[in-house]
């Protein structure tokens, strides 16, 4: 099991991932795409790390914005798979964007 993450750690984490925030207990980052087919290419290459890892972010998708968030709901916060994922997500969007 993951343990979620003191503040501080979140908070350090967040310097180094591009575009993200907190938003309560998860972090979340907006990512504007040329198109909207652009937008669903890259929750299609993000649904398929995510279902590898079986860590799934909130995903909301509007024209050619796409919002995730990232939180470990089972443990009520922000953990390092999170973490792990926003990277994965940031490293995508950089090929699809």
């Amino acid at each position: 099991m993951a343990q979620v993450l003191e503040d501080k750690d979140v908070d350090t984490a967040l310097e180094s991932l591009d575009g993200w925030s907190r938003s309560g207990t998860a972090i979340s980052r907006t990512i504007a795409l040329p198109t909207f087919p652009g937008a669903i290419a890259l929750v299609s290459a993000v649904a398929e790390v995510a279902e590898e890892r079986n860590h799934h972010p909130d995903i909301d998708i509007r024209w050619r914005k796409v919002t995730f968030m990232c939180s470990t709901h089972s443990e009520g916060g922000i953990t390092q798979l999170d973490l792990n994922l926003a990277r994965a997500i940031n490293d995508l969007a950089a090929k699809h964007g």
